[in-house]
């Protein structure tokens, strides 16, 4: 099968074609063509007209209500000061 397919590949097309049909475009050829030309053509207006409807910029008007989610802060999370010991707490003992 595989020397088949190898004989059928090595033959290769004449050196120079000629004929009736040489040189000859089908006219499916060209609708197909003109249609996926069409096709672009509405794609891109549709594109074009969802883009408009976006926004110039997706920032809110108003963010003060916002800020605390915005800036990082995490409402679980400790602060460093709290950790921190207060100059008349006891030292700490190790545990072992």
């Amino acid at each position: 099968m595989a020397t088949l397919a190898g004989e059928f590949l090595a033959q290769g097309t004449p050196s120079n074609p000629t004929g009736p049909e040489f040189g000859k475009a089908s006219p499916l050829g060209l609708v197909l063509i003109v249609a996926l030309l069409i096709g672009t053509i509405l794609l891109v207006r549709s594109m074009n007209k969802q883009l408009k409807k976006l926004p110039d910029t997706f920032q809110p008007e108003h963010p003060e209500a916002d800020q605390a989610a915005d800036d990082g802060t995490d409402r679980g999370a400790t602060s460093p000061d709290e950790n921190r010991p207060a100059e008349n707490d006891p030292p700490a003992r190790p545990t072992s």
